[in-house]
């Protein structure tokens, strides 16, 4: 593959490739309400932190894209809310005229067919030296440790998993480290995603009939159903992982 990796802000014509990637997500993963606070602007506020990758010898599709945002925060200890409180701060910060002083990915996604022939790393690599090139000196990134096939299982103990050559058990987390990113700290409640008893059973096929903890595919962590409430909460851990740009 003759491999080309651009911005939105160089390409804008390629903004409707990014968002051409069928059955990249669960239906579940697209419903967080914050996430409309950064996609909906993505293509203007944010064109310089997206990356879009596609074959020069089959320009009209998008392979990979990957996508980032500037943020303020004042705090030594990387937020709790990790996504969806870059979302949130990047959002204050272009109400407030600010320009952020660090810099997260949010999402480096691959065309399903796609995956596992070694592009996410590229996609990583080059949005780190995006980020340099922005001028950062550290990117940040909530990572979704995307093995983790127990919900029931404490992030903060699967995150720190390694295997006998001392990387981590997570192929995304591997590689992340492979890449020279550092493990910071476990996000607890990195997105958070609710809706009715019906929303649930349309988005994951499941009866939501019992209430309590409900293990649903994909999910890192359960689902909280409450039958009185009609309602059902899922509050999804990250792992914060810092790469150095230079």
């Amino acid at each position: 593959m003759d491999l080309v990796v651009t911005t939105l802000a160089d390409r804008p014509d390629l903004v409707n490739l990014a968002h051409d990637f069928p059955g990249a997500w669960p239906a579940m993963m697209q419903q967080d309400p914050v996430a409309d606070l950064y996609y909906d602007v993505i293509d203007t506020v944010f064109a310089e932190y997206a990356l879009v990758a596609y074959d020069r010898d089959n320009p009209g599709r998008a392979v990979a894209r990957a996508y980032a945002a500037p943020f303020t925060w004042e705090r030594d200890e990387l937020p709790d809310a990790g996504w969806d409180e870059v979302i949130r701060r990047a959002a204050l910060d272009r109400l407030a005229g600010r320009e952020g002083d660090r810099i997260s990915a949010l999402e480096i996604c691959v065309q399903p067919d796609l995956r596992g022939t070694g592009l996410s790393s590229v996609m990583l690599e080059a949005m780190r030296a995006n980020a340099g090139r922005l001028g950062y000196d550290t990117l940040l990134a909530p990572v979704r440790p995307n093995g983790k096939a127990d919900p029931f299982l404490p992030m903060s103990d699967y995150a720190f998993q390694v295997r006998e050559d001392g990387l981590p058990v997570d192929p995304w987390l591997r590689v992340h480290v492979r890449a020279g990113g550092r493990i910071i700290r476990v996000a607890p409640r990195s997105m958070t995603i609710s809706g009715t008893l019906a929303q649930w059973r349309e988005w994951t096929g499941l009866p939501f009939a019992e209430a309590g903890p409900v293990a649903v595919p994909h999910a890192l962590a359960p689902v909280l159903c409450d039958l009185d409430q009609d309602l059902a909460v899922y509050i999804e851990p990250n792992v914060w992982v810092e790469h150095r740009t230079a």
